[in-house]
């Protein structure tokens, strides 16, 4: 199975977006499963939730920063490069679907009730969620070659 079906099987597991993501290419730059899964669960649906930043988004920007992220201060090169490859990264996707943002990408504000009734409802996370999941892991898969 490739990273991107992994990433999309562990999203239809039942886990969040964000977790699908670090999780599935964390263990490549010796992040455990566990410790992936933990870390990025409170990234979902938007950051907590909230709608803001899509979960796959910031999953992949996790791994982004796992790979080419900086560990000495005075690494300013790594830092631009994360930096560049972050903002890549966002162009691809906002190209494929439109935003960043999960209450722009699903069309309803899952920070508020009736937003997560219409997400249950009209099946979102089967949809259009799994398409970002998907999107953002073949992305990252191109990004880190």
């Amino acid at each position: 199975m490739s990273r991107v079906e992994e990433a999309v099987s562990c999203f239809r597991e039942g886990f969040m977006c964000s977790q699908a993501l670090l999780s599935t290419y964390g263990g490549q730059f010796g992040l455990d499963r566990e410790t992936a899964l933990k870390v990025s669960a409170a990234f979902g649906g938007g950051m907590g939730r909230m709608g803001e930043t899509c979960g796959a988004v910031t999953g992949a920007f996790m791994v982004i920063g796992l790979k080419h992220g900086r560990t000495v201060v005075q690494d300013t090169q790594s830092h631009e490069n994360t930096n560049e490859l972050v903002k890549e990264f966002v162009d691809r996707f906002k190209s494929q679907n439109g935003s960043i943002v999960c209450r722009e990408l699903l069309g309803c504000d899952i920070s508020i009730p009736e937003g997560r009734k219409a997400f249950v409802e009209k099946k979102l996370r089967d949809t259009r969620c799994l398409k970002f999941v998907r999107d953002a892991a073949e992305i990252v898969e191109q990004l880190l070659r």
